[in-house]
């Protein structure tokens, strides 16, 4: 049975492991600006993208029903404001799931840069994930796995993966405690220590159901949320990925349709052709020479019908890459390979190990496979098919899990300011999303940023608008007029890029 993604590709996002927290403490005059928690100064994030922050852990029970049983450190690190104002806190939530808040240090500080003039932003390593006991796949005698998961092409080798992992964890850790709902009483268990009695949510992708629910269980504690790239609670993650993927594409190729210079260029649309390239593939997988992108480096390697489908869907995350896929698509008709795969090597180096797996499965498996419904035939016709939900949820037999509360589906009905934001090109969490979820919040607003993709928050005057919403805790207050700037990338139409 044929994976038409690889499994890193699911959930798109580069992240690195956080790094040590190794600077002197804080003065106790900071220390009552953090509550409980003994923080020390630190640097953080991943590659260029790091940020001075103020680093330390809180221990809490793995099983809440077992307080004397074994304990994890979260792993926390707070941006300061450069004001210390004693406003309400930020707490930034990442996605996945199965990304680690505290990687994106760097890029969040950037993105709530206005935000940070007053308000702490928090970051916390959702259990399983960064450096809050993660659930890393590791072999009996602790070793890394040998096995790259990635080139893993049937479920009965996903499920036996996933068994061999949860045979390295045991122990050490216990799976069916590392769901959405233990992860919010974490989230809870730092507002506490820190001594804030309302803190401000900013959720992406994921972190936007984790944000929902949150503010379900501890409504009286939540002042603001901003949901970007949203992800509504009754949503099956990676159920819908065929059909969303399919959107977008169409949406793409309509922008191409609708520039004359794309529209000469490529008078096949990019769909049609990637349908092409698919078929031909999978007829007849080809072995190409290709640059390696960060040595320089020649080498060979097989194209596969896997391939191309993958990098295309990476690709449609940000308007950046997908306005590439055009023209890698009219190379490869043509039988020229080399940049594509190039550029999935490329790619797949950048992304390698930005989720954690086993986190991952914790949480999809105890709160979406069970909702999954295999013969809804809403895949048919598709270019991934049914095929890349199967895989999604192809570790469940093997990986213990628990089992989600119903209610956790339910859509969030609340009066707490929220903004909304949702990118127009978004393959995996479009428009459509958030306006489900806006349709519960009496106090909603919900934005829609043209030409965009997934993830929102850095882009244009976006910042600003986050920001005086926060400030305000008033959805009326943001002025989105601004965001008419933002326009989508041309298509490339040449290897030098787009037609001026």
């Amino acid at each position: 049975m044929r994976s038409p993604v690889p499994w890193t590709a699911t959930l798109a996002v580069a992240t690195a492991l956080l790094a040590g927290c190794d600077s002197a403490p804080e003065t106790s005059a900071s220390g009552g600006r953090f509550g409980s928690l003994a923080l020390e100064a630190c640097s953080t994030g991943e590659g260029a993208m790091r940020a001075e922050a103020m680093c330390g852990t809180l221990e809490v029970p793995e099983d809440r029903d077992a307080p004397d049983g074994r304990k994890i450190a979260l792993n926390i690190a707070v941006l300061p404001a450069r004001n210390d104002s004693g406003l309400e806190p930020v707490f930034f939530l990442a996605g996945g799931p199965g990304q680690a808040a505290t990687t994106l240090a760097g890029h969040i500080g950037n993105a709530l840069r206005d935000v940070r003039r007053s308000r702490d932003v928090v970051l916390v390593d959702q259990r399983g994930t960064g450096r809050s006991n993660p659930l890393d796949c590791v072999d009996a005698s602790g070793e890394p796995m040998d096995t790259d998961l990635s080139q893993v092409t049937d479920a009965d080798g996903i499920a036996r993966y996933a068994a061999a992992c949860a045979q390295g964890l045991a122990g050490r850790a216990d799976p069916r405690f590392y769901t959405t709902a233990e992860a919010i009483a974490d989230l809870d268990a730092v507002r506490e220590a820190l001594g804030a009695d309302t803190i401000n949510l900013v959720g992406g992708s994921y972190g936007t159901r984790v944000a929902q629910q949150y503010a379900m269980r501890y409504p009286d504690h939540v002042r603001t949320m901003v949901l970007d790239g949203v992800a509504p609670n009754d949503l099956v993650v990676g159920g819908e990925f065929a059909r969303t993927f399919e959107d977008a594409l169409a949406l793409q190729a309509a922008q191409c349709n609708a520039d004359a210079a794309c529209r000469a260029r490529f008078p096949v649309d990019a769909p049609t052709r990637l349908r092409e390239v698919i078929a031909q593939l999978q007829a007849q997988p080809v072995e190409v020479e290709y640059r390696n992108a960060t040595t320089g480096a020649i080498a060979r390697d097989t194209v596969t019908a896997d391939t191309v489908t993958g990098l295309a869907f990476l690709f449609s995350y940000a308007p950046e890459t997908a306005s590439l896929l055009p023209l890698m698509l009219e190379e490869a008709s043509e039988g020229r390979y080399g940049a594509l795969l190039a550029l999935t090597r490329m790619t797949g180096q950048q992304f390698a190990g930005g989720m954690n797996r086993g986190m991952q499965w914790s949480v999809l498996c105890a709160e979406d496979a069970p909702r999954w419904n295999a013969d809804s035939g809403s895949a048919d016709g598709t270019i991934l098919g049914a095929e890349v939900a199967r895989m999604f949820f192809a570790a469940c037999p093997a990986w213990p899990h628990g089992a989600a509360d119903p209610a956790q589906a339910q859509p969030l009905e609340s009066d707490i300011p929220t903004l909304l934001l949702s990118g127009e090109l978004d393959p995996v969490t479009p428009p459509a999303y958030g306006e489900r979820v806006a349709a519960g919040l009496a106090n909603g607003r919900h934005l829609v940023l043209r030409g965009q993709g997934h993830g929102t928050l850095h882009l244009g005057c976006t910042p600003k608008l986050v920001a005086g919403f926060i400030e305000d805790a008033d959805t009326a207050s943001p002025d989105p007029a601004c965001l008419d700037s933002l326009e989508g990338v041309p298509p490339f139409t040449s290897f030098n890029g787009w037609d001026p």
